[in-house]
């Protein structure tokens, strides 16, 4: 499989018209189109390894969105700037395109200025990004080496461990509401809630989610202006969708819709956290939850082996689906478009190899992370093909668990 990360040209002796290597701007450029991807930037050029031991090397994703986020922030004029102030164009271009997802035609019409000059500001931004992220790195200096990498927050992160399971997110919501219940009445914030009358089934860890519900509502009164909070829970499919809506106070207007923490949960989670300003003053901020756990798909010849990822992954809130041989794993695969796949390299007719080339070569499956599981030992056969990870068999509940958690899965 082909990384796209490998395809960012090698600039290194070039430079920005602003004196910056041409090559950090770039990146810069690709880690921001991927700040919500932490798989992406854990393995990205600009995440920082650093001595801290194994913990440290788990969180080298967050902790570039941390800096990328505090980069953009340094560009941020103020709140006596006006929106469309063209000092203030460059930072709002960054942050409606790369932070809230508008496509630069839709943050031209956003900032009432044309695609040309949307692209002329949008460049500037990515540049004063990558200057404020050089800077903040150049100058950032800890007491000690595990400070410098290592803060008690990322330390707990990265001990955290969430066991999903069968949750009622329309019960989490009434918890959560009453706990900031208080909070509200004493900001003048009242709650409209608007939930279905019917439970509303997540795959989620319980204590971390409500965790997430309570600390985002408490932050959005806090921000709020006294008046409605319209919270609206909306079931779907794949995705039930929270929307909080509200006015912030003139001081928040430019203040992240969540904290940190609740950020860092949320991606735990598997949650997405959604904020947009509305011209007209109100804040409309959606938490994206993901309705069913990961679907693993496993391709092997013998049963056993399925039985026995099943029995591993009974209280993870895992569906495993099984596939006898190639071409129904492969029909499967497109069909399903798995969280993972297990493959198994000995099989009749299509062996492992053969389809994990195909998987490959298909754009619905290319990017589906393959681990392939063998009594084979060739590991790097199984990467030159593109296999995210390889288990030599007999595997274990640990070798299974840790697989899928290093790959995001669960």
């Amino acid at each position: 499989m082909i990384d796209d990360r490998q395809t960012i040209p090698d600039l290194e002796d070039a430079q920005s018209p602003d004196g910056l290597p041409q090559a950090l701007v770039e990146h810069v450029k690709d880690a921001l189109e991927h700040i919500y991807d932490l798989n992406y930037l854990q393995h990205h050029p600009l995440a920082q390894e650093d001595e801290a031991g194994p913990e440290a090397s788990k969180i080298v994703g967050q902790r570039l969105r941390q800096d990328l986020a505090a980069a953009i922030e340094a560009l941020n004029p103020g709140a006596g700037v006006p929106f469309r102030a063209p000092q203030a164009r460059p930072y709002n271009m960054v942050r409606l395109h790369y932070m809230h997802g508008m496509t630069v035609q839709e943050a031209a019409h956003e900032l009432g200025i044309s695609v040309r000059q949307a692209y002329r500001d949008l460049r500037r931004g990515e540049q004063s990004v990558a200057t404020a992220l050089q800077t903040r790195r150049a100058t950032d200096v800890p007491s000690s080496p595990r400070a410098a990498h290592l803060s008690s927050l990322e330390e707990e992160m990265a001990r955290l461990e969430t066991h999903p399971r069968p949750t009622d997110v329309s019960a989490l919501l009434q918890s959560a509401q009453a706990a900031v219940e208080r909070l509200a009445e004493q900001q003048g914030v009242r709650f409209h809630v608007e939930a279905p009358s019917q439970p509303v089934m997540v795959s989620t860890d319980p204590v971390l989610a409500r965790q997430v519900l309570v600390n985002a509502l408490s932050h959005a009164v806090q921000q709020a202006q006294p008046g409605p909070m319209h919270v609206t829970l909306t079931p779907a499919e794949e995705r039930a969708s929270l929307t909080l809506r509200y006015e912030p106070e003139p001081e928040a207007t430019n203040a992240p819709a969540v904290n940190l923490v609740v950020a860092q949960l949320a991606d735990r989670l598997g949650w997405l956290v959604r904020q947009e300003d509305q011209p007209w003053g109100t804040r409309v901020v959606a938490l994206h939850v993901t309705t069913r756990g990961p679907t693993v798909l496993v391709i092997d010849d013998n049963e056993g082996l399925v039985k026995l990822v099943q029995r591993y992954l009974t209280d993870r809130d895992c569906r495993v689906i099984a596939a006898t041989n190639g071409q129904e794993g492969l029909r499967l695969a497109q069909e399903l478009l798995p969280d993972a796949i297990v493959l198994d390299v000995m099989m009749p007719e299509m062996d492992g190899w053969e389809l994990l080339q195909r998987l490959r070569n298909r754009p619905q499956t290319a990017t589906i992370p393959v681990i392939i599981c063998s009594v084979i030992s060739d590991p790097d056969l199984a990467y030159s093909l593109g296999a995210a990870l390889f288990l030599p068999k007999p595997i274990s509940r640990r070798d299974v668990r840790d697989a899928l958690r290093h790959l995001g899965v669960m």
